[in-house]
């Protein structure tokens, strides 16, 4: 069963479909207990950095998400759900944000001709031999959408990135959590393949 965090956030739903094309077991829920239930979970979303953090703390998901990923357990933030995993955002200035990645998450440059927010296909540069990316050729497409990015602290956790304005940290990876900017849910073949490698991903220390 695949845990899908539900802390009224946009986007849920597509990815629960993705989840269940691929033949998977979704559950979307808040409940603590179902949760922890789950043999891997994801958190998605689509939304407000402050907004969403006051809904993990609201519905008590915050210590939940944190013993989820202390006993190993495959968590997947999706674009908002990869902000989220990191300590601050500059959209929602003074939140905290989970903590369990060290980063910025920061406001897309403006530029000539540039469109924030980012929305629309863009390639990403795979680097660092992520996990999600098994099968997936360098130069691949991706769909994203997002006016935040991410500056991710660790360079080697950093397993995707893209140009948009400036080089965008796309996908991180660190020992049994994975966060994508983009929506794998939204991109096609490429993005259900990545999806499909989570679901067969084992728990950390087995």
């Amino acid at each position: 069963m695949i845990g899908i965090i539900d802390y009224d956030a946009g986007n849920i739903k597509s990815v629960e479909k993705a989840l269940i094309h691929l033949e998977e077991e979704p559950v979307v829920s808040r409940d603590p207990e179902i949760l922890k239930k789950a043999d891997k979970v994801i958190l998605p979303g689509v939304g407000s950095f402050g907004e969403s953090m006051a809904n993990l703390h609201r519905f008590g998901l915050v210590s939940v998400i944190q013993d989820m990923i202390k006993e190993g357990k495959p968590f997947l933030g999706i674009c908002l759900g990869l902000h989220l995993l990191f300590e601050s955002s500059e959209e929602s200035p003074g939140v905290d944000g989970l903590g369990i990645l060290k980063g910025k998450i920061k406001k897309i440059p403006p530029a000539p001709g540039l469109k924030i927010p980012h929305m629309g296909w863009n390639s990403l540069e795979l680097q660092n031999n992520g996990r999600l990316f098994r099968g997936i050729p360098q130069d691949t497409y991706v769909y994203f959408v997002h006016s935040y990015y991410l500056e991710a602290e660790e360079p080697e956790i950093v397993k995707a990135v893209t140009q948009y304005g400036t080089c965008i940290h796309a996908s991180v990876e660190k020992d049994n959590v994975f966060a994508c900017q983009f929506h794998p849910e939204k991109s096609g073949g490429t993005g259900l393949k990545i999806l499909e490698n989570f679901a067969k991903l084992e728990r950390e220390g087995n």
